[in-house]
């Protein structure tokens, strides 16, 4: 693989537009629930800031705390050490699918 190659994988996974979003989360890993809040958040990931942050590879089920709950699954892909870490989602087979694409578009219309 070279540079270039490495630069142009990095702007392919970025290419979804981020949206700021602040809102409380709650993740579900084992029997621990913890206390975190997004700070951005695109149609495949988001960033989660938290004082307790789990390391690269770790999944989790997160609450995002909008007016109707929703639950998302969630990978670290990177870890940024006192301000939080960056996630993957994958979404449950349920109606979370519609509900999630709707807070997009409600965040990509006032944006």
């Amino acid at each position: 693989m070279h540079i270039g190659d490495t630069e142009s994988q990095r702007s392919e996974r970025r290419r979804a537009p981020r949206y700021r979003y602040q809102t409380p989360l709650e993740i579900e890993w084992g029997s621990a629930t913890l206390k975190a809040r997004t700070r951005d958040i695109s149609i495949g990931g988001m960033f989660i800031e938290a004082e307790d942050l789990l390391w690269v590879g770790a999944d989790f089920r997160a609450r995002l705390g909008v007016e109707r709950p929703l639950w998302v699954n969630c990978s670290v892909k990177r870890v940024e050490p006192g301000l939080g870490m960056g996630v993957t989602i994958a979404l449950p087979e349920d109606q979370s699918q519609q509900h999630f694409h709707d807070l997009l578009a409600s965040l990509a219309a006032t944006s």
